[in-house]
């Protein structure tokens, strides 16, 4: 009996070991990361506030290492420039807006709702003025429910021109700015998630 107990038990154990193998190795293949992260840091985001004291190294090393994943973030949804628009889309063969940027942080470990209303209920709301690369700005462009219906990714926010890629039914993914009428007519806020 004793040696029947034994042989379940190390059965179990090397039933289990293949198990947690193979989800390890579908977790990787799974990602597509064309563009790596240039800093590796928790997926997590802190809710600390940053302290305004003089001397807190550890608030301004994390605001950089932030904005360093920002960038590696823009620099990943650029890399889909001119894919064609497709309805629920989330690769090169085809993607609708929200699926740029969920794709975008999806890369780097950062988990967004699908939908683009419900990524704007995520992150902090920032001004215009305080926008940067890698923020994500939301508009009502559908009259219907009047609801948030689509979600661009900041490229560059210099001297109050902010330019956004997104991707649009009529020409896929690419770059526009805020100042052109048809968005800055749609624009509701600017959202910071990292």
């Amino acid at each position: 009996m004793r040696n029947i107990i034994i042989l379940l038990l190390i059965a179990i154990s090397f039933s289990s070991c293949k198990s947690s193998k193979a989800i390890v190795v579908k977790k990787s293949t799974s990602k597509k990361v064309v563009s790596q992260p240039k800093t590796v840091v928790s997926a997590t985001k802190t809710t600390s506030k940053v302290s305004s004291k003089k001397g807190n190294d550890d608030s301004t090393e994390n605001d950089s290492v932030e904005f360093s994943k920002a960038i590696s973030i823009v620099d990943y949804a650029k890399q889909f420039s001119g894919v064609k628009y497709k309805f629920g889309g989330a690769t090169k063969d085809g993607m609708d807006c929200s699926g740029l940027v969920f794709e975008s942080f999806r890369a780097f470990d950062i988990i967004l709702p699908r939908i683009s209303r419900d990524m704007a209920k995520q992150g902090e709301k920032i001004t215009l003025k305080n926008t940067q690369e890698g923020d994500l700005l939301f508009f009502k462009t559908m009259n219907r429910r009047n609801d948030i219906s689509h979600v661009g990714l900041v490229v560059s926010a210099e001297n109050g021109d902010i330019e956004f890629i997104h991707s649009t039914t009529r020409a896929g993914v690419i770059v526009s700015k805020l100042s052109e009428s048809y968005w800055d007519n749609a624009f509701v806020e600017a959202r910071r998630m990292l």
